[in-house]
């Protein structure tokens, strides 16, 4: 101890010995200022990093001073809502596809993910993301640098947390306080989400630039798919790598164009290039090894792109289309009573509308809603095949319009447009239906949105089942058709008319009326209960376009709505006949569920009573005739199986619009064929097309065959109708639908049909009939006067008397004499006491030709001939050969030689001028001719000649025709020119 503090005493002398020296104390000064200038630039420095970093402490604070304070529950709820794309199935859980949305994104899970991917984002994206608080310091110093310095190079200091706070709670704004809230931010995710809980909510939200249909697209399962056509977890390195580039650029680096083209040259090589980046980085930081680098660096990722794929709003425009509307009208409902908002006035209030609306569509774009629809796939498509194989729309109209996008006057083409729709009569299930022939020309869907006149088939929706269920007819109950002569109470200007114009029926069973679609029958019985608002029976089967007093006008019971129905309007109602008078309203929508697998809304079935099952059977019964021989009889023999069908045509003013609607126990399928304006007619070019009506039948027939070759189990049903309780046959008077008398059964008027028995049965006796005779004149009956003449006068039959004249022609009259044409079913056995009104005047005189021993003339012009007598004339004199009928014929044969005349006779007894004479004249014997024979032969054949002329002298010769000069005509009554009828057609008597 002693020698070591003796050993420091020698260095401090030592010390202060070199301390005395000159240059010893020029060093000490200098040091000395050194470090007083030390310790100052120190202060100085510290000094300026704590005002530094108080100032920038105020910077940021300032920056973030307007963003809330956030909880745990509020940062996890906005991180994981997701903007997920909705999507649709057909029936049987089959997908269908997306709905459209600006951005599709599908969810998953971290560990349906590949690994590949998992290391390529962390390698290129987030190095130190295991270790790291929300930021990287070093990144942001780096970036803020860069941003400073205006560098060419950005790398972008965000970590995958930052992007995440990004995408979810920020925005894409680029400025400091964006980005300061982002940091904030950032540091306070980390506390309340795991790792492994970010980097899935990243992957889940990234945006991926194009699919191979050209959308937008984010997150790795939707890229997956939409690049490579393969599961997130079936990733291979080169596809992960290249996908896991693509969020630095999106739209650069995609390999497809807007509308789902491939990319080419350059535009290609950016994207590939940047997987090469991706490769690389993953190899630097050991995600990778040496070979696995060199093998997929090398890989051409090209062969695995997916090809483009047809839309689903491409391949299904109006099914996709109308998806989203219906999900649309369910959501808005659902949205306002959660306001506490009474869905009905969302119809009545169109800003209230409007807002839910958005919402709607907001709503089905982002909430990755799960759509299960009632469409049958296969039913589907074949109505699509059945359409596109139908060759007789008819013709194709061009018109000049201006071209919305050039202004330009082009030709457009407009086509016959078509719909149709299948629905499961139990369920109101929509199965199929078709919107119409090419969406690219017409957008519309004729079957869910074209409002048109529905004809003809309103008849029984409106007119014969309400009339049934009030208690006025039973199935075979007699109505009138007759043209209208009082119109008083109807806004036509001339009588409507059936389909044949002039066609008059007189009396006819409903059940035949409704067969044939008969208009005057029809409208005549609507009269009768129109005052009880038929209507309301039409608003309870769901049509929506009927306005309120629309009831009180007659043509509506032909078809001549103000606005019309749709299709799926149409078809539904008559399912109501197949529900035992239970309409089901149809639906397309099963269900829809959240992207949690929650239900949110589930169809419910509802029936609203409409008719009774008897009234019900009893109209099922009647168009059972129509497909078995009324208009629909040529759709039923096309049919390639036998099932109980009612049906009903339906053909609206000039050929506008064509309708078939039939059902039986288990489906209801009606179709429509129209141009969809008033401005065109299916009746052109009929000659090529086919009759409307015709086109009808085949169209309806060639759908119904399709889909019973999809399912025969459910199109072709196992049981027919079965008449409920309350059903019930009866025989009646079928003039009258009183109950039989003695009167009504001698002259065989006897008929059975079908009642509703709650509401009418035939218990008052006919009264009705009375003995009488009657004369026909132009096909039409009426009472003999006291002065026809016996031979023209049909005896021992029966007519109606004045009372049941004025029952049946009711407020509308007519003409009596055709309540019962010759032709009728009535025809036979009576007719009507209409008394001819004779002008008193001799009819006008006819003309009369021979022909081979047949003399034939022509019909008098006068109106009220009841025959035709034949004279033989001679020497001043004249003898009555026969007298015929008017209706008997204009011809009668004569086998021997004179002259003959005609005359016209009226249902007064008095005769016309007589006609032109005819003859017939005994003809000379021709010359015999003999051939040059033997002399021995000849003598022999002279004497058998002999006795041949002496035979043939007794033979009569058939005279020749002379045709004379016809003689002055008497006075004539003036000529009524006939009228030309409609000609005949396939189609239906109705309008």
């Amino acid at each position: 101890m002693k020698k070591l503090l003796e050993k420091i005493q020698i260095y401090r002398d030592k010390f202060a010995a070199w301390e005395s020296t000159k240059w010893a104390k020029g060093v000490r000064i200098s040091s000395s200022v050194i470090w007083n200038l030390s310790l100052l630039l120190i202060v100085g420095v510290l000094t300026l990093g704590v005002f530094g970093l108080t100032v920038g402490a105020g910077y940021f604070a300032s920056l973030v001073k307007e963003e809330p304070l956030r909880d745990k529950q509020e940062m996890r709820s906005d991180i994981f809502n997701y903007e997920e794309t909705s999507e649709i199935y057909f029936a049987g859980d089959i997908y269908l596809g997306k709905l459209r949305t600006d951005l599709e994104r599908t969810e998953t899970k971290l560990s349906e993910v590949s690994p590949f991917v998992i290391d390529a984002v962390l390698a290129t994206e987030d190095e130190y993301f295991e270790v790291h608080k929300g930021i990287v310091p070093k990144a942001l110093f780096r970036g803020l640098l860069q941003d400073v310095s205006n560098s060419d190079t950005q790398t972008g200091g965000s970590t995958l947390t930052q992007q995440l706070i990004k995408n979810q709670i920020l925005t894409n704004e680029v400025s400091y306080e964006r980005k300061a809230k982002e940091i904030l931010l950032a540091m306070r995710l980390e506390h309340f989400m795991n790792k492994e809980e970010i980097l899935e909510a990243y992957l889940n939200i990234i945006p991926y630039g194009r699919n191979s249909n050209g959308r937008n697209i984010a997150g790795i399962e939707t890229a997956a798919n939409g690049i490579f056509n393969v599961k997130a977890k079936d990733l291979t390195l080169p596809q992960a790598a290249y996908i896991a580039g693509i969020p630095q650029a999106p739209f650069a680096y995609t390999p497809f164009r807007q509308g789902g083209t491939i990319k080419e040259g350059e535009a290609l090589q950016l994207g590939i290039e940047r997987m090469k980046t991706v490769l690389f980085r993953m190899n630097e930081t050991g995600y990778i090894t040496d070979e696995e680098y060199n093998n997929a660096v090398n890989y051409d990722i090209t062969k695995d792109f997916r090809q483009p794929e047809i839309l689903p709003e491409e391949k299904y425009p109006w099914l996709t289309y109308e998806i989203e509307n219906r999900v649309k009208a369910i959501l808005r409902e659902k949205f306002a009573e959660a306001d506490s908002i009474d869905p009905d006035r969302l119809d009545n209030e169109t800003k209230l509308y409007e807002k839910y609306d958005i919402l709607a569509q907001r709503s089905i774009s982002t909430d990755g809603y799960r759509i299960h629809t009632t469409i049958n796939k296969d039913m589907y498509e074949a109505m699509l095949k059945v359409r596109d194989e139908f060759e007789y729309y008819g013709h194709t109209f061009q018109k000049e319009v201006k071209d919305e996008d050039s202004g330009e006057i082009v030709l457009k083409d407009f086509p016959v447009q078509v719909s149709g729709m299948m629905i499961e009569n139990g369920t109101g299930k929509i199965l199929s239906f078709l919107g119409g022939r090419d969406h690219t020309i017409e957008a519309q869907n004729n079957a869910t949105q074209g409002v048109r006149p529905i004809g003809s088939t309103i008849k029984p929706l409106l007119v014969y089942a309400p009339a049934i269920e009030y208690g006025v007819i039973g199935a075979g109950s007699p109505v009138v058709d007759l043209k209208l002569e009082n119109l008083g109470s109807t806004t036509w200007a001339k009588s409507p008319s059936n389909y044949t114009t002039e066609q008059e029926l007189g009396i006819i069973s409903a059940r035949d009326a409704l067969a044939t679609s008969q208009n005057l029958s029809t409208i005549r019985l609507y009269d009768l209960i129109m005052d009880r608002k038929p209507t309301d029976f039409l608003t309870k089967m769901g049509f929506e376009h009927i306005e309120e007093g629309e009831y009180a006008n007659h043509a509506l019971s032909i078809g001549g709505m103000t606005n019309g129905a749709t299709l799926e309007e149409n078809t539904n109602a008559f399912g109501t006949f197949a529900n035992s008078g239970q309409f089901i309203d149809a639906y397309m929508i099963e269900k829809i569920e959240d992207v949690d697998g929650n239900v949110i809304y589930q169809h419910e079935v509802e029936a609203v009573p409409v008719f009774s099952a008897a009234t019900s059977y009893i109209i099922t019964d009647m168009l059972r005739d129509v497909m078995s021989k009324g208009t629909a009889k040529l759709a039923n023999s096309r049919l390639k199986f036998q099932s109980d069908f009612g049906a009903k045509t339906g053909t609206t003013q000039n050929h506008n619009d064509s309708w078939l609607v039939g059902y039986n126990p288990n489906v209801s399928l009606g179709v429509w064929l129209g141009y969809g304006d008033d401005t065109q007619t299916l009746y052109y070019m009929n000659n090529r097309y086919n009759h409307p009506s015709v086109r009808i039948n085949m169209l309806w027939s060639n759908m119904m065959n399709a889909m019973y070759d999809v399912n025969p189990e459910l199109v072709d049903a196992a049981n027919d109708f079965k008449a409920p309780e309350g059903v019930v046959t009866r025989s009646f008077c079928g003039i009258s639908g009183l109950a039989v008398s003695d009167a009504c059964s001698q002259a065989g008027l006897v008929k059975s049909d079908l009642f509703n028995a709650a509401v009418l049965l035939p218990t008052a006796k006919d009264d009705s009939l009375i003995s009488s005779s009657y004369v026909e004149i132009n096909g039409n009956r009426y009472r003999a006067l006291d002065t026809t003449p016996r031979e023209f006068v049909v005896s021992g039959g029966y007519g109606v008397n004045e009372a049941f004249i004025k029952r049946m022609l009711g407020k509308f009259g007519g003409n009596a004499s055709k309540l019962f044409p010759a032709k009728s079913a009535f025809g036979g056995n009576v007719v009507s006491e209409e008394v001819f009104n004779a002008d008193g005047s001799p009819p006008a005189a006819v003309t009369a030709t021979m022909s081979n021993g047949t003399i034939t003339w022509a019909n008098s012009t006068s109106g009220d001939v009841v025959g035709y007598r034949v004279y033989e004339v001679g020497n001043g004199q004249r003898a009555l050969l026969t007298s015929m009928k008017e209706a008997a014929g204009k011809n009668f044969s004569i086998n021997r030689a004179g002259q003959f005349i005609v005359v016209a006779v009226d249902i007064t007894g008095l005769e016309s001028g007589s006609s032109n004479i005819v003859s017939i004249e005994e003809a000379k014997p021709p010359e015999p001719v003999v051939p040059p024979k033997s002399p021995d032969k000849d003598k022999d054949k002279d004497k058998d000649k002999d006795k041949d002329k002496d035979k043939d002298k007794d033979k009569p010769v058939k005279p020749p025709v002379v045709v004379e000069p016809v003689p002055p005509p008497v006075e004539e009554k003036p000529v009524t020119p006939p009228v030309e009828e409609d000609p005949a057609s396939p189609g239906e008597g109705g309008e």
